[in-house]
């Protein structure tokens, strides 16, 4: 009698969400990273009311560039428009690893203030925790009047596809007041009001010991806050709920893992990093084992960000890639017999030398969460995450998740045994030390927490 009750209890916190009624028709994906920077270009040239910018970082490359100059013509417009930017606060000062410390994204922020003395777009940086590795600003989305438009993605030249090179994502854009409100009402109540968030687009920083008090009382706070909103829809009406969490036992961290196991026929996973938390392995374990199917879809170590090609300099967070194929190799080779009867589904996405960053669950036709959480140690405690559960009773809209999955599928190859992942013998000779090295005196398991 025991099993039914845990199922009933998934299943009874999944429904007693507060969820907001969404019109089928105002929900629409986009299935390509240019095709998703110039809708997002074309909706901050259409604003009227209020753009707010909450992602990682906005890079001082031409796509950054590019979005940067489209809100100050709109501001310059539209003098009353509300536009505020948040960004990680770490992330904002350091440019990428090797690159001259001076000329940072806040600077650039700074020199661009500087040319616009009449018109005031504030840049925020959102500090999570006193250094970058203990977490970061990973919260999602953007709301441009009454749209939300929600991707993993951050803004730079390789997310928005704007040269050569592209990080695959989701990318969905949601016409919904109620939950425009919400998440607009998250920051100005919760990053705003408190002493611990910074202007960005200054010429002089805090430094990290100048403001530690005020990063402990922003962390603590923001532990303990969610998306606010007036629930509008029952379950049997096509809804989506915002989530927010930080922390090991937050809001959203729950959320998936009663999804997961709310599952009555097919789950499908997508993370960049095959480096999941112990919960969710457990809880995968538990679905194969009750005969239910369940699908991955990983970045190849290839297509992962932290890959560095042998004709480049290595560093230590090049062995990232290496570390998560073992860890995907050990996983199917544990669970290899549940591969062999086709329950178990694990495709490797490469694309040429393009990145892959998608994250997300889809659930029995049912549920579909759209998130920029990793499904790792990281973001399970460290980082400030989000993410959109859909509800779908009626498949609404499932002609266009079927199209999402069915082209993230189309750059994908099919594992049928552990033995097509690489072994970690057959690494690059400085791979192969670099890994040993660490797995002797135990640091691998340290990285893989906190990266």
């Amino acid at each position: 009698m025991r099993i039914p009750f845990i199922k009933y209890n998934h299943q009874k916190h999944l429904d007693e969400l507060g969820k907001i009624q969404q019109n089928a028709d105002q929900y629409h994906i986009v299935y390509e990273p240019e095709a998703y920077r110039l809708a997002l270009l074309d909706h901050i040239y259409k604003a009227q009311q209020r753009i707010y910018i909450v992602a990682l970082y906005l890079e001082k490359d031409e796509a950054g560039k590019e979005i940067l100059d489209a809100l100050y013509q709109i501001k310059q417009q539209w003098p009353n428009i509300d536009i505020k930017i948040f960004m990680d606060w770490h992330r904002a000062q350091r440019g990428r690893i090797g690159e001259d410390k001076t000329q940072t994204n806040a600077r650039y922020y700074y020199q661009l203030k500087q040319q616009h003395p009449d018109i005031d777009i504030p840049i925020y940086g959102v500090p999570i925790n006193r250094r970058e590795v203990l977490g970061v600003l990973h919260l999602k989305g953007y709301i441009i009047d009454n749209t939300v438009i929600y991707s993993g993605a951050s803004i730079n030249n390789v997310y928005l596809h704007k040269l050569d090179k592209y990080r695959y994502d989701r990318y969905h854009f949601i016409k919904n007041k109620v939950l425009a409100d919400s998440m607009v009402s998250y920051v100005d109540n919760n990053f705003l009001p408190l002493d611990g968030l910074q202007r960005l687009d200054v010429e002089k920083h805090k430094s990290r010991k100048q403001i530690k008090n005020e990063i402990r009382s922003l962390r603590q706070h923001l532990q303990d806050v969610n998306y606010q909103y007036t629930s509008n829809a029952d379950n049997d009406t096509l809804s989506v709920a915002p989530i927010a969490g930080l922390g090991r036992n937050n809001a959203l961290n729950k959320i998936i893992h009663h999804l997961i196991n709310s599952t009555q026929q097919k789950i499908v996973f997508c993370t960049p990093y095959f480096n999941l938390p112990n919960i969710l392995v457990r809880d995968i374990i538990r679905l194969l084992r009750k005969g239910r199917q369940v699908e991955i879809i990983i970045g190849d170590k290839e297509a992962n960000d932290f890959f560095i090609p042998e004709d480049q300099p290595f560093n230590i967070s090049g062995g990232l890639p290496y570390l998560y194929e073992i860890n995907l190799r050990k996983f199917i080779e544990r669970l290899q017999s549940f591969v062999d009867k086709e329950q178990l589904i694990i495709r490797l996405w490469k694309d040429a030398d393009q990145t892959y960053h998608l994250k997300g669950i889809w659930i029995d036709d049912q549920w579909v969460l759209i998130t920029g959480n990793n499904l790792n140690p990281r973001a399970w405690r460290l980082d400030l995450e989000n993410g959109i559960l859909v509800h779908d009773p009626k498949q609404e809209l499932q002609n266009q998740f079927t199209k999402e999955l069915n082209t993230i599928r189309e750059k994908t190859t099919l594992v049928t045994h552990f033995q097509q992942i690489q072994a970690s013998q057959f690494y690059p000779k400085h791979v192969h030390k670099l890994i040993k090295r660490l797995s002797r005196i135990k640091v691998d398991r340290i990285i893989k927490r906190l990266l």
